[in-house]
């Protein structure tokens, strides 16, 4: 496949799958030899699809790098990609698509079960790759471990890049690379908990990003960059427009929302407010439908703004 337009605003590269969501009373479950529970969805999406799909959403221009297998699940995810106009540019996995089931609870909370089966030693062709890679402002890459040998190349070629590393302990060393090798990281203080703060902090002192943001739900977000001192700051949750459904795929929207704030110049908490604000829409529908629009997020922005 040839890159269909002239230039990108982000490349994301794997992380593309399809969620099977059950909904249930409360998490944990209860242990039963059966449960009932309400109509079980299928979403396609997962982070890298997420992440191309809300960009998109938010009118700029993506496409996606990835891994599926030849199989009815590669089928939905082509056909949501297709659907939401992100170019899609995948090579066919031997061992088919990612999957996960997501228990999804009455507050929308969620319990996610992850097959990511990707074989270890998959690697993606510099010839696949390196045609988008020379046309984008930014690329995104999720955390398969095929994506972080494009790394050489993509500082090769001097374009900005992100990762997110969702709820990293600090300690598991698959992570590792794509914390120290990235401009801009995101995680989820799910991880680390407390020590969240000296993470960011190790990131930033051992590895090459500029800002790193720690999701933390209804508590808002942590920003720290290399200027700003050694204390996170605080960016509030944003009140969602309707009430919440579903938490899935609110992480990958905010980097959707931070991504088009840094895309369009805006300083770093601006940033994390836009992301802060594509979250909390992404929580009032089911799945990963809710995308907010460039035209809706300003909205926000503007009213957030008013209310400060």
């Amino acid at each position: 496949m040839v890159p269909r337009q002239a230039a990108y605003d982000v490349v994301v590269v794997g992380g593309s799958g399809v969620d099977t969501v059950v909904r249930v009373g409360s998490l944990p479950v209860p242990l039963a030899d059966s449960v009932s529970v309400g109509p079980i969805r299928e979403w396609p999406g997962h982070t890298g699809g997420n992440v191309a799909l809300g960009a998109g959403a938010l009118g700029l221009t993506v496409a996606l790098l990835d891994y599926i297998g030849d199989d009815w699940i590669g089928a939905q995810v082509r056909e949501r990609l297709a659907e939401g106009e992100v170019e899609f540019a995948p090579l066919i996995s031997p061992a088919g698509t990612r999957r996960a089931v997501n228990l999804v609870d009455a507050a929308g909370r969620r319990m996610s079960f992850y097959d990511g089966r990707d074989p270890a030693g998959l690697r993606m062709p510099r010839d696949h790759y390196l045609p988008w890679l020379r046309r984008t402002r930014h690329v995104h890459l999720s955390i398969m471990n095929f994506a972080r040998f494009l790394y050489d190349d993509i500082e090769e070629l001097g374009v900005p890049v992100s990762t997110d590393l969702h709820d990293w302990d600090g300690l598991a060393d698959h992570h590792r690379e794509f914390a120290l090798r990235s401009d801009l990281v995101f995680l989820s203080a799910a991880g680390a908990g407390e020590h969240t703060p000296a993470l960011m902090r190790e990131i930033l002192r051992e590895g090459r990003a500029e800002t790193v943001v720690a999701t933390a739900g209804a508590d808002g977000a942590y920003l720290l960059t290399r200027d700003g001192g050694p204390t996170p700051q605080h960016v509030p949750a944003a009140v969602p427009p309707a009430p919440i459904v579903d938490s899935n795929g609110a992480g990958d929207a905010f980097v959707c929302g931070f991504l088009y704030g840094r895309l369009a110049g805006r300083d770093v908490r601006e940033c994390a407010r836009l992301g802060a604000v594509a979250g909390a829409y992404a929580c009032t529908a089911p799945g990963s439908t809710a995308l907010i629009s460039g035209e809706a997020l300003h909205a926000a922005d503007r009213i957030g703004d008013d209310v400060a």
